[in-house]
């Protein structure tokens, strides 16, 4: 019963924040969230409660263009993360290295930027970080934390977790691997040192504001260079979320939605590991490929009864829906279910050709042209027929492999 109520606690969870998502007035606002989400991990599968994911993602909103250094301070403090990452367990003479060793390696410095000493150290100072169970809060236990003297990264002193963080605030390797992570989220895969390196100077001096970073990222050169264009694949959420902002699409229930980015590999608060999802590259094998596709080819199917019969089934087959699953339910059961939620999902949107095609002020002979350029990265595999019915052409556009990439 308890993992039962779980699991429809994370599909709600999972359908809110797709809705979010689609419906945000400041769509760079989600996309960061959902960056941090990735940086910051915490999953649900370890985490269990729903409302304790609810509450990181809302902090994670809250300072997703704001202040580094004040999102790194409240996510050290989140209930989420203190249980993710095993704080609550971190107590004096007997510290627990997770958290401390993850601040540095995957939320500040990176990898080769400390010691291990550092860790043990770092650990020390993070002691009686918990959170109160009963309530979910954030609790520090002054009688379980080691008040002794700590030396990290050099500076020694009566550390306290906060002193820790500033530390590593004060790192310029802290603003060049964030600088790295966002050069590949927004520009290619293959970050430019000496860029990066350059944005990331700008980044520390504003004292880590967020819109500062982002705005020399998507002003430079690089953002806008040909070389870059088509060179990153678009994540699940990306493209689930994408394609209904591009075509004007408001489904009126989100979570088939967010079922569907996770056939594609990517569940909602549930990322694989402490790392992430690795994105790039990754998110393409061939069973998401399978289901990126079926779920394209349902949602700009003419002919609804083939939209249930074919596209739908093909995404049941992409995924043993975890998401959705229950421990005594058996493979066929999920894969009916997965079906018809799909299919209430799918039916619920609506793509008016007409209308998109005008927005494009483009001539009948001309429109072919114009829906490549706004839809692909470069040159579709087929071109389309420009005497072909409209949501024929968009079909066949979304269809083509350069529809998977940004």
């Amino acid at each position: 019963q308890f993992q039962q109520e779980q699991i429809r606690e994370g599909l709600e969870l999972r359908g809110w924040w797709v809705e979010e998502m689609i419906r945000t007035p400041s769509p760079l606002t989600e996309r960061m969230t959902l960056f941090w989400h990735n940086h910051f991990v915490s999953g649900q599968q370890k985490v269990k409660l729903a409302q304790l994911m609810y509450r990181q993602n809302v902090t994670l909103r809250a300072n997703a263009l704001g202040r580094f250094g004040d999102l790194l301070h409240a996510v050290a403090r989140d209930p989420a993360m203190v249980i993710y990452l095993d704080n609550a367990q971190n107590r004096k003479g007997t510290p627990n290295e997770n958290f401390a060793r993850e601040v540095m390696e995957l939320f500040t410095l990176g990898e080769g930027h400390y010691g291990e000493q550092d860790i043990k150290e770092a650990a020390r100072a993070f002691t009686g970080w918990s959170l109160d169970r009963d309530t979910g809060q954030f609790v520090f236990r002054r009688f379980i934390h080691d008040y002794g003297q700590k030396t990290v990264l050099g500076k020694t002193g009566n550390l306290d977790g906060d002193d820790v963080l500033d530390i590593l605030l004060a790192r310029p390797e802290t603003a060049e691997f964030v600088m790295a992570k966002l050069w590949r989220e927004f520009v290619s895969p293959d970050p430019d040192e000496k860029e990066v390196k350059r944005i990331a100077a700008r980044f520390r001096d504003s004292r880590y504001d967020i819109k500062v970073a982002l705005q020399a990222l998507l002003t430079s050169d690089a953002f806008y260079a040909a070389e870059n264009r088509g060179v990153l694949v678009k994540s699940p959420v990306d493209l689930v979320v994408g394609t209904l902002h591009q075509f004007g699409m408001r489904p009126g229930e989100p979570v088939p939605f967010a079922v569907a980015a996770a056939a594609m590999g990517q569940n909602l608060f549930a990322p694989p590991n402490v790392k992430g999802w690795p994105g790039g590259e990754a998110w393409i094998n061939t069973s998401t490929l399978l289901a990126r596709k079926a779920f394209l080819d349902r949602l700009f199917r003419a002919d609804d009864a083939a939209g249930r019969t074919d596209a739908t089934p093909m995404m049941a087959d992409a995924l043993a829906p975890k998401a959705i699953s229950v421990a005594d339910e058996s493979e066929a059961s999920r894969k009916l279910r997965f079906m018809k939620a799909m299919d209430r999902g799918l039916k619920s949107v609506q793509f008016d050709s007409d209308a998109w095609f005008g927005a494009l002020k483009a001539t009948p002979d001309a429109r072919a042209a114009a829906a490549t350029r706004v839809l692909l990265a470069y040159a579709p595999q087929a071109q389309p027929d420009p005497a072909s019915e409209p949501l024929a052409m968009v079909r066949q556009l979304v269809l083509d492999a350069a529809y998977q990439l940004r």
